[in-house]
């Protein structure tokens, strides 16, 4: 494939370890982030990193044109759950409204393939485990109704303006390269691992647990972690397969689940002391297991996951988190 792919989003967490991963591979890339969520330190000196906002199709167009882009991954979104049923204007706004601004300036520019990054936030709660691609969409949250919504103009766009889209539903990313340099750095954090590990450290005081009476072995809600450089890896798959089909839609998982326990249990075991806890009462709307049936994905992009021992997910994301700087 030739020319530049535009990675919005690209200063964040998935989007810098794609980034890294496409420049390891070859690809010319320039990054669009408003660094509302990003970080600058995560984007390598070597790419280029433009600050805009995707919602300014003047300055995308122009952006396109500049660095003679030919594809995108669209990692811009908003991306908490709670925040979103807070403020569902600025999430519609940001997550859908700016999505279309961006379709506006590839079809200003002829740009016609987009590889979007999606959510498993769009099964709600599954009647069934593992939940495949073909399973209702029911979202539970407007985080996840955002992402439904934008897989439908993805379609509508396919089929009346020839766009060529693929979209990718993440179950739980996690863990940080190995070549370090970049993780996982969100404020305020929401995920499980990090919050563990980052009770180990001491920069927290514990990690709550949130019920412990779910019909699961333990009794802690079970969810499916991908590793991130397998989701970067995926993404260069979904690029790649747009040569050869124009619309896709596919899970990212593991494929097997791990219990809230198992996930405290591991991160004991790396660090070597106990790390403190807070039991409360379960969440509303905390599904009992999420996990994820990877199969299309395997089978269609020839994606294999590599990273897939809870262990070493979790030994990469406290290698990060003792290293990373404090900013």
């Amino acid at each position: 494939m030739t020319g530049t792919v535009l990675v919005t989003g690209g200063a964040g967490y998935i989007g810098s370890h794609t980034v890294r991963r496409l420049v390891r591979n070859g690809y010319q890339i320039v990054v669009f982030d408003n660094l509302s969520k990003g970080h600058r330190w995560a984007v390598s000196q070597d790419v280029p990193l433009i600050v805009g906002d995707i919602a300014d199709t003047a300055h995308v167009a122009m952006t396109i044109r500049q660095f003679h882009v030919t594809s995108i991954i669209h990692f811009a979104a908003f991306s908490l759950v709670g925040e979103s049923m807070i403020e569902p204007r600025t999430y519609y706004t940001n997550n859908v409204i700016g999505t279309l601004h961006l379709l506006d300036a590839m079809r200003a520019t002829g740009v016609d393939r987009i590889v979007f990054s999606s959510s498993a936030a769009v099964y709600g709660e599954p009647a069934t485990v593992p939940i495949g691609e073909d399973s209702a969409l029911v979202p539970t949250n407007v985080y996840g109704r955002t992402k439904v919504v934008i897989e439908g103009i993805l379609h509508d766009y396919v089929v009346a303006y020839g766009l060529r889209s693929v979209s990718l539903r993440y179950f739980n990313a996690a863990g940080a390269d190995p070549n370090g340099g970049i993780g996982e750095d969100h404020d305020p954090e929401t995920h499980l691992i990090p919050l563990v590990l980052q009770a180990a450290a001491g920069r927290r005081s514990s990690v709550s647990v949130f019920g412990r009476d779910y019909p699961t072995a333990d009794g802690t809600c079970v969810r499916d972690y991908v590793h991130v450089n397998d989701l970067a890896d995926a993404h260069v798959l979904a690029l790649e397969s747009l040569e050869r089909q124009a619309e896709g839609t596919y899970n990212l998982g593991n494929g097997e689940g791990f219990s809230v326990k198992q996930i405290i249990e591991t991160a004991q075991r790396i660090v070597g002391h106990d790390i403190p806890i807070l039991e409360v009462g379960r969440r509303v709307g905390d599904p009992a297991v999420l996990v994820a049936s990877n199969q299309r994905a395997c089978r269609e992009l020839g994606w294999t996951p590599q990273l897939v021992d809870l262990e070493a997910i979790v030994r990469t994301a406290w290698n990060w988190e003792q290293h990373r700087p404090i900013r």
